[in-house]
């Protein structure tokens, strides 16, 4: 399956962090690449009725909001982790986002 960014500010968000978990975000893209929607638990979960997220675990808890659009996943968003809950500012970032999207 392909996969791509929405944008160019989740590439910049990725080059921010740790080389450690920047390789391991591209190892969570590859499986997302090979797998596709059937790409689960312990590296992907659904969050809203569109909306994935692939989890990327480490020293530094990071999430990329997805979704499906096209028979590709379109990666929308990215944020670190710091709580048990995806905070709603980002749930909404992604969201808009999405809708963008679907306008297109």
């Amino acid at each position: 399956m392909e996969v791509q960014f929405f944008d160019e500010a989740l590439v910049k968000f990725i080059r921010t962090l740790e080389q450690s978990t920047g390789a391991k975000i591209f190892r969570a893209i590859d499986l997302l690449e090979r797998f596709g929607s059937t790409l689960g638990m312990p590296h992907s979960k659904k969050i809203a009725l569109r909306l994935f997220e692939l989890r990327i675990r480490g020293q530094q808890e990071v999430r990329i909001l997805y979704a499906f659009h096209n028979n590709t996943a379109m990666l929308l968003h990215g944020f670190v982790k710091k709580t048990d809950r995806i905070p709603a500012r980002e749930l909404r970032t992604a969201l808009q986002k999405l809708a963008t999207l679907d306008k297109v």
